[in-house]
C-alpha cells in the first residue's frame, strides 16, 4: 500500500539557491513541452506524444546547458510524465486543461529516485544534505518525492512509500469503533452527526470570516504599492501568510473531527453534495468554499480505508431534510430559511439539520442491508471524479430512495 508523508524542510542558503535552479529549470521544461504539445495539435490536429517530447531532452541540455548542470535528470523526466499523466486527466474528464507555470507561484519539483534519510536529513541529489523535522518515521520504501515551496517561502517534502508493514501497525495502534454514524454537512453547523441514539452537533469555525478584516486590510496595503517594487513583494508575502494561516487552521480542524468519527465508528454514511453546483449560489459560495466539505469526505475516506472501515455516499437528490424520520411523509417545500418544521402528517416537531442527520443514517442502513453490505453505484453522478475511477475507489455512492428500492427489489 502507498503511504505518504509530508515533513518540512530547512535548507540553508546555498540549498535554496540549488533548488531555485531545480524549480526554474522544471518550469522551463514544463512551459516548453506544453507550448510543444499545442503547437503540433495546431498544425497537425493530433496530440504529441510523451516520447517526442521527453526525446527532445538531449538536444535541449546541448543547446541550454544550464538544464544539464542545475538539475537533476531524473526531475525533467517526471515533468515529461507528470505532463503526459495532466493529458491523460484531460481528456478523461478528470481535470482541466494543462497550464503554463509561473515563478510567482507555487512550485515543485519530483525526484523519483536516489532520495534517503537518515536521520533528521534528507538527502537529495545536486541538493546535498537537507535539515528535515520528521513528525513520524519512514517506514518503507521510498518511490518518490516531492519537493515544494509555498508563497510564504517554507519548503516542504511529500515523501511517498510502499509499505504494508506501516498499516498493519496503524491498525493495532488506532482503536475502532463498532457505531454507524449519519452525519449531514452544513454552514451554520458544520457537521450534524446521529449516531442511532443522539444526535451531536460540531458548529462551522468559519476560518475565513475570522481572519477577513485582517487580510482586507493588508489586501489595501498590497494594492498601493508599486508593481515590481521590492516592498510589494514583502506586503505579497505577508497576505500569503494570512491565507497560509486560514488554510492551515481549517486542515487541522478538519482533520481532528474526522480523526474523532473514524474511532468511534465501522461505517459513516453522508451524502453526494454537488459541491460544484453549489459554489455558483453568489450569496453562499464564499461561505461553501471556506467550510471544506470536500476535504472533509476525503479525509473521512481514507482514514476509514486505513482501519478497515466503510464510507457510503447516499445519492445527492435524496429528500433528508425534508422527509419526516418519524413516519416517512415528504413535504413539498421547505426552504433554507425554515430551520424547524412540524409534520402536517403525525405532527412532530422537526430541528431541519437533526431530521436530515437521522433521514441519512436510516437511508444508509437500509440501503446496506438490502445489498448485503454491497451498495450499488450512485446515479446521481461523482463530484470527486479521480477519487471514484478504476478498482481503486475510494468511496461507495448510493442510489436514491427509489432508484435503489427498485434495483434491490
Amino acid at each position: 500500500m502507498l503511504t505518504a508523508i509530508k515533513v518540512r524542510l530547512y535548507p540553508t542558503t546555498s540549498q535554496q539557491i540549488a533548488l531555485a535552479k531545480s524549480f526554474g529549470c522544471a518550469r522551463w521544461y514544463w512551459n516548453f513541452a506544453l507550448n510543444a504539445c499545442i503547437q503540433h495539435y495546431q498544425e497537425t490536429g493530433t496530440s504529441l506524444k510523451l516520447a517526442a517530447y521527453k526525446g527532445m531532452l538531449p538536444n535541449l541540455k546541448k543547446e541550454y546547458p544550464w538544464l544539464k548542470e542545475d538539475c537533476y535528470s531524473a526531475v525533467l523526466q517526471s515533468v515529461a510524465l507528470n505532463l503526459n499523466k495532466a493529458y491523460k486527466n484531460f481528456f478523461e474528464g478528470r481535470a482541466k486543461f494543462p497550464k503554463f507555470k509561473s515563478k510567482h507561484h507555487k512550485q515543485s519539483i519530483q525526484y523519483p529516485q536516489n532520495v534517503s534519510v537518515a536521520g533528521d536529513i534528507l538527502n537529495v541529489p545536486k541538493i546535498g544534505k537537507i535539515k528535515t523535522v520528521f513528525h513520524r518515521a519512514v517506514v518503507g520504501k521510498i518511490k518518490t518525492v516531492t519537493i515544494s515551496k509555498t508563497p510564504t517561502d517554507k519548503y516542504f517534502a511529500s515523501i511517498l512509500c510502499v509499505s504494508e508493514a506501516s498499516v498493519q501497525e496503524d491498525h493495532e495502534v488506532q482503536a475502532k469503533g463498532d457505531k454507524i454514524l449519519g452525519i449531514d454537512l452544513g454552514l451554520k453547523d458544520f457537521a450534524i452527526v446521529h449516531d442511532g441514539e443522539q444526535v451531536t452537533k460540531h458548529p462551522n469555525p468559519k476560518h475565513l470570516k475570522r481572519h477577513e478584516k485582517n487580510l482586507a486590510r493588508k489586501q489595501r496595503k498590497l494594492a498601493r504599492k508599486t508593481q515590481g517594487s521590492k516592498t510589494r513583494e514583502k506586503c505579497k508575502k505577508i497576505v500569503a501568510k494570512v491565507h497560509e494561516r486560514v488554510s492551515n487552521t481549517r486542515q487541522d480542524f478538519l482533520h481532528k473531527l474526522s480523526r474523532k468519527l473514524v474511532d468511534k465508528s465501522q461505517v459513516i454514511i453522508v451524502e453526494n453534495l454537488n459541491v460544484k453546483g453549489l459554489v455558483q449560489n453568489r450569496k453562499l459560495s464564499k461561505a461553501i468554499s471556506d467550510v471544506g466539505w470536500g476535504t472533509f469526505v476525503n479525509f473521512l475516506t481514507y482514514k476509514l480505508e486505513r482501519q478497515e472501515g466503510q464510507l457510503v455516499e447516499i445519492d445527492r437528490f435524496f429528500p433528508s431534510s425534508k422527509k419526516c424520520s418519524c413516519c416517512g411523509h415528504v413535504v413539498d417545500e421547505l426552504p433554507l430559511n425554515i430551520r424547524e418544521w412540524n409534520c402536517p402528517f403525525c405532527g412532530t416537531h422537526h430541528d431541519r439539520d437533526s431530521n436530515a442527520a437521522v433521514n441519512i443514517r436510516t437511508e444508509g442502513v437500509r440501503i446496506l442491508s438490502m445489498s448485503g453490505g454491497n451498495p450499488v453505484p450512485a446515479s446521481g453522478g461523482c463530484v470527486r471524479l479521480p477519487a471514484c475511477q478504476g478498482k481503486e475507489q475510494r468511496s461507495l455512492k448510493l442510489e436514491a430512495h427509489t432508484y435503489s428500492l427498485e434495483r434491490c427489489g
